[in-house]
């Protein structure tokens, strides 16, 4: 898709459920992303024109933690510099290539009352995101295995993105009382139809042929071909970004959703996910229901239901404000919301939602407010406001990198 080439690409031609189970073994020691060893959080693979940036975290399925961002930044700053290096590679270490942001690690740190180490946390590593979508030279991401959250935001944005069979792709903060972030609200803004708002509303999952078709994934490979890959890769003595998708091309195969995908429904996801509001997406997916007598509805139904009331209301107007925004702009807003999102001066509900989910494991959150018609206006516009005249926002060098523009 037009949207999600990486200004490396343009300026080079110019010259739950399962879901959660990946969240669930994020953190098995609270403090693991405080005593991680800074220097092997990411292992560096060196060729001759190319870097390979190694995830390293694979007990907590590579999740992305302050130290891990602030090496790959310092890495990626110092290979975008180097004239000997053309293009650069990420993956991860393990059965994932990364399974989002440590949300067990920042749940201590807010009931800790260590807001700053949070803050830390979210400037790192949505600089680096916007540091990816801006990359001078290209970029492949290989994402086989568990993809979520922050581990689209670290891939998505860049030049090219290989997805396999193993691949398990979701956005689902909307199941803990949080809302799709890391640059979720651009990227799924911009897909077909309304299938942002479905998967961002529900936390529904995508595997690797769907994210091909629609078009979150640039290349399609079977798990066992990718050492295959990966070599003929590292042979390449290149900084062109066509040289490296004809290389990727050669191992990748051509794919189709099954008759069972989501993709198959996107006629009945982009008219009930078309309204307005959450409760008119709702009272559409009920009617449907009555006259189809679909499964998927009353699946679909139950998954909204189950979900934080506020961050469903939070969520669809930033995927909604997300379509008419720039890369760069989505990240300084969701910044600010995720900030209000762990203050817990409008709700205690991502606290709650990582409480029930992973620390204690009931899957009975108790949010508030706890339906749709509890939640207020107000509510939601103080999470697209700044916390205080006095909090700094994101500060990103847009004068200085290209950003995306919004279609």
């Amino acid at each position: 898709m037009q949207s999600f080439k990486s200004a490396a690409l343009i300026r080079h031609r110019l010259g739950i459920s399962r879901i959660i189970s990946g969240y669930r073994s994020l953190s098995s020691n609270p403090n693991n992303a405080l005593t991680d060893d800074a220097d092997n959080i990411v292992l560096v693979e060196g060729k001759a024109w190319s870097r390979t940036a190694i995830l390293n975290r694979p007990t907590a399925l590579n999740a992305l933690n302050t130290a891990m961002g602030a090496r790959l930044t310092k890495l990626y700053q110092s290979w975008e510099d180097n004239p000997d290096i053309g293009f650069v590679a990420l993956k991860g270490n393990g059965r994932a290539f990364c399974a989002g942001g440590d949300i067990a690690c920042l749940y201590h740190l807010i009931n800790e009352g260590n807001i700053e180490a949070c803050k830390d946390f979210f400037r790192t590593a949505y600089s680096f995101m916007y540091l990816v979508g801006t990359y001078l030279k290209p970029h492949v991401a290989i994402l086989d295995g568990i993809t979520m959250g922050g581990g689209a935001g670290i891939s998505i944005p860049g030049t090219f993105k290989v997805a396999t069979n193993k691949t398990v792709f979701a956005t689902p903060e909307i199941l803990i009382g949080f809302h799709p972030d890391a640059g979720a609200s651009f990227h799924l803004s911009h897909l077909p139809g309304y299938l942002g708002e479905y998967l961002a509303l529900t936390g529904d999952k995508l595997n690797g042929v769907e994210l091909i078709s629609c078009g979150l994934a640039t290349h399609y490979s079977l798990s066992p071909r990718l050492p295959l890959l990966e070599e003929q890769l590292g042979k390449l003595e290149t900084d062109d970004p066509s040289v490296i998708e004809t290389s990727l091309g050669q191992y990748s195969d051509v794919v189709y959703p099954d008759s069972s995908s989501v993709l198959r429904r996107i006629e009945t996801i982009d008219k009930c996910f078309s309204h307005d509001t959450v409760e008119e997406i709702i009272d559409s997916l009920e009617s449907e229901a009555a006259k189809t007598h679909d499964d998927w509805c009353t699946s679909t139904l139950k998954k909204l239901k189950s979900a934080s009331p506020l961050s469903l209301k939070v969520s669809l107007r930033s995927i909604r404000e997300g379509r008419f925004q720039t890369f760069d702009q989505c990240l300084v807003r969701e910044y600010q919301m995720s900030l209000q999102g762990i203050s817990k001066q409008i709700t205690n509900d991502f606290c709650e939602g990582v409480r029930a989910r992973i620390v204690d494991k009931d899957l009975a959150p108790k949010w508030n407010p706890p339906s749709l018609e509890h939640v207020t206006k107000d509510m939601v516009d103080q999470y697209f406001s700044p916390l205080s005249a006095c909090e700094p926002g994101l500060e990103l060098p847009t004068k200085q990198r290209e950003a995306f523009t919004s279609l």
